[in-house]
């Protein structure tokens, strides 16, 4: 369902638009902010207007975050590309501004999982038949977290924290984390893999389901809550001990997540069709990763046990409360 409306504008009122602009652009600095406080050292910023729009990539690569990636993007464009228009084509033709920020973080030690964020939002406007501007709009993101060696307690923790940002808003729009966890686990599915990329998160796209002003409530519960979901874990498992064993199986699953993103992702084939830069939009991959041919983990291993356990269909909330 998406928010469809005659665009109208009241004395005061902030455009939907640049409302969420502000917002992503203050959340960017807020979270690159908390990783650069854990590797000691600052950003790469680039900037890059965009006409209307501007690119804002952030880049850190270091010794406890191998490759963090923080990219802030609003693009205007005269047209929808066809990564948007292939799941709407009634908005053919049309014009659109998105607004996004995008996060992936790949830490050095094994033990720390990958995770990867994503809040975006889009309007796009074209001319009815009666001559009129029409406008529709929605959002779309969540967030998901890859492990390469799996802990309950950081499973649990994760999720939970996903289910309690959206609990306020349960009395208005429903249930939302388990609508929204099934919904992740899903989209991050690798389908020639016949696996899961990890153990998952929430997701939501083409959400308007309510107001502009209460759903963009939802996306910043959830967008601030990114930080208390990760931080915990990552300082959790940032400092084990690990060894050539662990890091090779670390380099062979993180061909996963290049496979996903380069076949599947949405966001990355908007990017590249909307003539984003590459760049940037590939920031998201790891900066080391190999393929072994017809790997199969030592049965008992701790290798193993990421697939026996943590690659599965999980509901970890009701484990644990059950």
């Amino acid at each position: 369902m998406t928010g469809t409306e005659t665009p109208t504008s009241k004395a005061g009122a902030v455009p939907r638009a640049e409302a969420v602009r502000a917002y992503l652009m203050d959340l960017q600095d807020r979270v690159c902010d908390a990783l650069a406080e854990r590797e000691g050292r600052p950003f790469r910023e680039d900037v890059f207007p965009r006409g209307a729009g501007l690119s804002r990539p952030r880049v850190l690569e270091g010794n406890v975050i191998e490759r963090g990636g923080v990219n802030f993007s609003h693009t205007v464009g005269a047209k929808l590309p066809a990564a948007a228009t292939e799941r709407r084509p009634e908005l053919e033709g049309a014009s659109f501004q998105a607004v996004s920020m995008s996060w992936i973080v790949h830490p050095a030690n094994p033990y720390a999982p990958t995770c990867h964020a994503n809040y975006r939002f889009f309007e796009a406007t074209s001319v009815g038949d009666d001559g009129e501007e029409e406008s529709c709009w929605w959002f779309g993101g969540g967030f998901d977290l890859t492990p390469y060696y799996g802990f309950d307690e950081d499973c649990v923790h994760w999720h939970e924290t996903a289910r309690q940002a959206l609990e306020p808003f349960r009395d208005e729009l429903g249930d939302l984390y388990p609508r929204f966890k099934s919904q992740c686990d899903e989209y991050f599915f690798l389908r020639h893999r016949q696996e899961p990329r990890g153990i998952g998160g929430v997701f939501f796209d083409d959400f308007a389901e309510s107001s502009f002003e209460r759903c963009f409530a939802m996306v910043r519960s959830l967008g601030d809550a990114f930080l208390p979901a990760y931080l915990p874990i990552l300082d959790r498992r940032r400092v084990m001990e690990f060894g050539e064993r662990q890091r090779e199986f670390q380099l062979y699953r993180r061909g996963r997540y290049v496979e996903f993103n380069l076949i599947y992702d949405r966001g990355t084939r908007f990017g590249l069709q909307a003539a984003g830069r590459a760049e940037s939009i590939l920031v998201s991959m790891p900066p080391r990763v190999r393929w072994t041919y017809d790997y199969t983990p030592e049965e008992g291993s701790q290798e193993a046990r990421l697939y026996d356990r943590y690659l599965t269909p999980r509901d970890w909330l009701q484990e644990t409360s059950g």
